[in-house]
């Protein structure tokens, strides 16, 4: 139990911080101008912003060929 314990209190700052660059994420991409937007366009514009590292990687090109 103890070994448990130990493991929770170790993980919870983890998903804390991980909970709240999610939130800090959605407050910068839902502002006043997007605030009717539906769940599933926020959830796409969410991804992106939150890995926009490996976005940034992908090529135009290739995006509006897919579409």
């Amino acid at each position: 139990m103890v070994h448990l314990l130990i493991t929770l209190v170790l993980l919870f700052p983890v998903a804390t911080a991980t909970v709240e660059r999610a939130f800090t994420a959605m407050n910068i991409v839902k502002n006043q101008l997007h605030n009717r937007m539906g769940d599933d366009w926020m959830n796409g514009c969410l991804v992106i912003y939150i890995e926009r590292e490996v976005s940034n990687t992908i090529d135009n090109e290739v995006i509006m060929k897919c579409f």
